[in-house]
């Protein structure tokens, strides 16, 4: 037995769309509509048949219980849209706060107070 084998990672386009449609609790025309409507875009074969990754079926997921919670498909993709951007915000902060600590520079991020006014003085240069 060959012990160097490594199973596909979250992004691996594996999953037909039988088995996406299975994973995912919707029917596979429902998955054909949002690959239309550009929600969930699975990969291509060379004969043009549907591959889904793990990650693909998360966002499936998502799409069904936020229609299910009364959202219509375009708020569904601004929904996915504005977590997408908050995530590489965050992921941007992160960047930044270890390129600060390497720098060794001081960081001054916001700390919230609860039901407590701060005045900051900062001396000005002349």
């Amino acid at each position: 037995m060959d012990s160097s084998f490594v199973p596909p990672g979250p992004e691996a386009k594996v999953f037909v769309i039988s088995v996406a449609a299975e994973l995912s609790g919707l029917h596979p025309q429902t998955l054909r509509t949002y690959d239309r409507l550009e929600l969930v875009v699975p990969a291509r074969t060379g004969g043009g048949g549907r591959r889904y990754s793990l990650r693909d079926i998360e966002l499936l997921r998502q799409v069904a219980r936020l229609t299910a919670e009364g959202l219509g498909l375009e708020g569904v993709r601004r929904v996915i849209e504005l977590e997408n951007q908050v995530d590489a915000l965050r992921q941007r902060v992160a960047e930044l706060q270890l390129a600060l600590a390497a720098a060794g520079q001081v960081q001054n991020l916001p700390v919230p107070f609860t039901g407590q006014q701060v005045t900051v003085w900062s001396k000005r240069r002349r």
